[in-house]
């Protein structure tokens, strides 16, 4: 069944778009949900799918050429203005005016999830940056239900599309939320891209051209939030006063207390000090400084050096 393109916005040359077809198995019985989808995209190869015209995963993809194909110099630009602009405060609205040339999207949200996977819950997440009309979709209950038994355990990266209710019980109105996110470790790179309430959902067109920048897009948003907490650290480094008394101050911010082992470590790891060199500073083993780290961390809650950064950088 053929599909509806997004609109182009550049040249006037038509936008290539992909059309998904799904095969059904009588054999199989299909499920759709109304509140949440997801997709890997390992098991969708579009690139593969552009040259050869395979199919894959039960969906049968007709396609001939990928979104750049007709290599727009525009589009290169727009993409080379967004790789400039990371670690910047533009560069979530560089991403969204990027897409939107392709998908039609109201805003966008990057946001970091720390995970807890043995609790099978979400640990501490962390906003990255936003643009386009602003709605708090990275804290909201709904998204992070929808989303948590996709990519607590995914080992590839996902696309989710769910809706997210905003408003009072007496005008709840739905938006329309597609998902891209990324795994590392414990950390899942999340950039939501919404539509306002009463908008269409996403089509299986446009979810076909969103997952095909996703190798782009992703690897960006960490390289992002890599620059975040670059800058964090040397705002550390550049206050007036020490490391001990900046580090004190965020603590007495949060009503937060800590030992003097755990506040000594946490120092030394912001300072960029690793287990073994902090275990010969104080004549510790490296367990213990391991130990004093892992409370120090339950208290503050956050995950790790990165995290504590961002921490330290204040809300």
């Amino acid at each position: 069944m053929p599909l509806f393109a997004p609109r182009a916005k550049w040249g006037g040359a038509p936008v290539p778009v992909f059309c998904y077809r799904r095969r059904m198995d009588p054999s199989v019985e299909y499920a759709e949900s109304s509140a949440v989808s997801a997709v890997t995209l390992s098991e969708v190869n579009v690139r593969a799918a552009l040259m050869h015209g395979q199919s894959q995963g039960g969906l049968e993809m007709k396609s001939t050429r990928s979104p750049n194909a007709n290599h727009d110099p525009r589009f290169y630009q727009e993409l080379g203005q967004l790789v400039s602009s990371t670690g910047s405060s533009s560069f979530a609205g560089q991403m969204l005016q990027l897409v939107d040339t392709l998908v039609s999207v109201q805003g966008i949200v990057l946001c970091e999830w720390a995970l807890d996977a043995a609790q099978s819950g979400v640990e501490r997440v962390t906003r990255l940056g936003g643009a386009g009309v602003q709605h708090d979709i990275c804290a909201s209950e709904t998204l992070q239900q929808s989303l948590l038994q996709s990519i607590v355990h995914m080992d590839a990266s996902l696309l989710v599309q769910t809706r997210v209710p905003v408003g009072q019980k007496s005008a709840r109105r739905d938006i329309q939320v597609c998902s891209l996110v990324s795994s590392s470790s414990e950390l899942r790179r999340i950039i939501c891209f919404y539509r306002l309430a009463g908008s269409k959902a996403f089509s299986l067109t446009e979810l076909s051209l969103l997952k095909s920048l996703s190798d782009t897009l992703l690897p960006l948003v960490e390289h992002h939030s890599q620059l975040l907490v670059q800058s964090a650290a040397e705002k550390i480094e550049s206050e007036p006063g020490s490391i001990d008394e900046a580090f004190s101050g965020r603590l007495a911010q949060d009503a937060i207390t800590l030992s003097a082992r755990e506040q000594e470590v946490c120092i030394g790891l912001l300072t960029g000090g690793s287990v073994a060199e902090m275990a010969r500073r104080l004549n510790v083993k490296n367990s213990s400084v391991e130990t004093y780290l892992k409370r120090a961390t339950a208290k503050l809650g956050v995950s790790g050096r990165h995290s504590l950064a961002r921490w330290m950088a204040g809300p």
